[in-house]
């Protein structure tokens, strides 16, 4: 085959795993209880009366799928491509396969795709679904064509990143990092040319067209329009949205070729390859002082070199705690990660200063998209670190020696969340930063400052536990990590789903009620299933539907302005599901790593 035996692999094996029919089914149904929801919804608000009606809800759903599929699209696959690849470094198989007869392209192409199959596996059993939406009307079969298209050819771009990320980069945590960022800040940078900061356009073309052609998230709004006008600028290509498709696959072939030429160069990992050297130089070492030690004949064996005398540091009390803070738990790159979140936030706070100093009031909506997308890049780094900072331990062996010493279960895991919560202060320190930022502007008053940091602290301690909680009860690094993230993922996007609903189909809080109480059970069950699916408890299961039902409270209550009703169950929710997680790890730390069962 063209991709290679790695992908063939994948193939064969994917239809043998149970989890792959459950994801399909999952996101095959969540597409249609989110259409029914909307369907509820616009009955309970309205009457419908003809088929303008229907032409208008399928048009607006559609409107809510498209970008809402390119989210699940964008995010999946940069974070299974880099899991994939990470999870072969940090078990050390990926220098198995680099001595065998594979070459370059069949292992990069080959982890590529094998890594891709399951998100393209979702868009083809959604591709129906949005068919449906067809069937409403005010949707013509020619847009879908151009979403799924943008959606492909974005899935492609974000995995080829995080391949070509993670072969680079020796950890876990800075290859996941490093890809999110690189993804946020290429949005956000668009974002900010669509809206007109460096100029209205350049070469003839808009700044709105050089968006839509160059950032995903421009090019499935303009694709899901009922008409794209072309423009005469681009030439042959003629609208955005092929501008957009030639780009990423340029992006595409530009990050694997550059994969393909230093896959040997950037693997083994240079710390490997010092270990090797070093090895080598003891042993040589060792020679020459047999060599003396019996001495050869008539000549004087050559004196061994001076081993440098290693200097000892002082450990604390809790030696897990000491490592994620003194040492280079995570590799000195890591630095990198700091600087390019540093860079974001430079990015956004420069952003919000341009608008303050041409003399423009700062919105409160365009404050709050702000603040959460920057405080859920937070979210996401935060639980990338704990998740990756118990299952690398965990491929490494180290977790093994962790659990035979005479390290308590408390010294253990508060080890591991301090060490992330050090590892991250940059993340978490600037989201909060902002906050103050803006109530010095204005935009946030001081009570809701108070609310916005709270509530955002208990976010990133329960981001921070359930990473931990995900790492320890999950042997495979990938479902670990994909679980992990995935939970943060869904959560936010639920809320913002369901507030993109309410606006979009605007009612009574009465009518919205009922057909969201089959969405949040939805959401609880997932939940569960992800968090207590493997070690039942009654804390985790009350948690896992009591969340969901909480964070549908508190988005209710933001569109009413009620902010205490927002940060009391917030806090009451998240900080309950955070202790539901946090007491078994400690209490129980055998069944949690696996150690033993319940029944023993």
């Amino acid at each position: 085959m063209l991709i290679g035996p790695v992908f063939a692999r994948e193939a064969v094996i994917a239809p043998r795993r149970v989890r792959t029919y459950v994801a399909r089914v999952a996101y095959g149904g969540a597409i249609l209880l989110l259409l029914g929801t909307a369907w509820a919804v616009l009955t309970g608000a309205q009457r419908v009366r003809d088929m303008g009606d229907f032409a208008r809800f399928g048009m607006s759903l559609f409107q809510v799928l498209a970008p809402l599929q390119l989210a699940i699209a964008l995010f999946f696959s940069a974070l299974l491509a880099a899991s994939a690849v990470a999870q072969e470094k940090d078990r050390r198989t990926l220098e198995l396969l680099l001595l065998t007869k594979l070459s370059n392209r069949e292992l990069v192409l080959g982890k590529l795709m094998a890594s891709l199959l399951s998100v393209l596996m979702l868009l083809a059993v959604a591709f129906p679904l949005f068919i449906l939406c067809a069937l409403f009307g005010g949707v013509s079969l020619r847009q879908i064509g151009r979403v799924f298209a943008v959606t492909l050819a974005s899935v492609l771009v974000c995995g080829s990143l995080g391949s070509t990320i993670a072969l680079w980069r020796e950890k876990t945590f800075q290859a996941l990092a490093l890809t999110m960022l690189v993804v946020v800040t290429w949005l956000v940078i668009w974002e900010a040319i669509a809206m007109g900061v460096l100029g209205t356009g350049w070469w003839g073309l808009s700044a709105e067209t050089w968006a839509a052609g160059f950032s995903p998230w421009e090019a499935i709004l303009e694709a899901s329009r009922p008409y794209v006008q072309a423009d005469p600028a681009l030439g042959i290509l003629r609208t955005p949205i092929a501008l957009f498709l030639l780009v990423a696959v340029a992006l595409a072939l530009v990050l694997n070729g550059v994969a393909m030429a230093m896959l040997r160069v950037w693997n083994p990992p240079r710390e490997a390859q010092a270990a090797v050297r070093e090895d080598e130089t003891w042993h040589r070492a060792s020679i020459w002082g047999e060599e003396e030690e019996h001495g050869p004949a008539g000549k004087a064996a050559p004196a061994p070199p001076d081993r440098p005398a290693a200097r000892s540091r002082p450990v604390w009390d809790n030696p897990v705690i000491w490592r994620e803070i003194v040492t280079w738990a995570y590799g000195r790159k890591i630095l990198v990660v700091r600087l390019t979140y540093v860079a974001l936030f430079a990015l956004v706070a420069g952003w919000l200063g341009w608008m303050i100093g041409h003399g423009q009031t700062i919105p409160r909506p365009t404050a709050m998209v702000t603040l959460g997308l920057l405080s859920l890049l937070s979210l996401v780094m935060v639980n990338a670190q704990a998740v990756t900072a118990m299952t690398s331990e965990r491929d490494c062996r180290a977790l093994d020696l962790l659990l035979v010493s005479d390290l308590t279960p408390k010294e253990i895991v508060y080890g591991k969340i301090g060490g992330v919560l050090y590892n991250t202060k940059e993340m978490i320190a600037l989201p909060m930063l902002l906050c103050g930022a803006l109530c010095y502007a204005g935009v946030l008053s001081a009570e809701n400052l108070l609310y916005v940091l709270g509530g955002l602290a208990v976010l990133l301690a329960f981001a921070a536990m359930l990473g931990i909680h995900a790492g320890m009860i999950y042997a495979n690094s990938r479902v670990a990590i994909g679980t992990s993230l995935g939970t943060v993922f869904f959560l936010s996007l639920g809320m913002v789903t369901c507030m993109w609903i309410m606006v979009s189909f605007s009612g009574s809080f009465g009518a919205q009620l009922p057909p969201f109480v089959a969405y949040m059970a939805g959401g609880g069950v997932g939940l569960y299933v992800a968090l207590g699916a493997r070690n039942p408890s009654q804390a985790i299961a009350l948690a896992s539907f009591l969340c969901p039902f909480a964070t549908f409270y508190a988005i209710t209550s933001l569109l009413l302005n009620h902010t205490l009703g927002v940060f009391l169950v917030t806090a009451a929710a998240y900080g309950f599901a955070t202790a539901a997680m946090l007491i078994p790890a400690i209490c129980e730390f055998d069944v949690a790593t696996g150690r033993t069962t319940a029944g023993e």
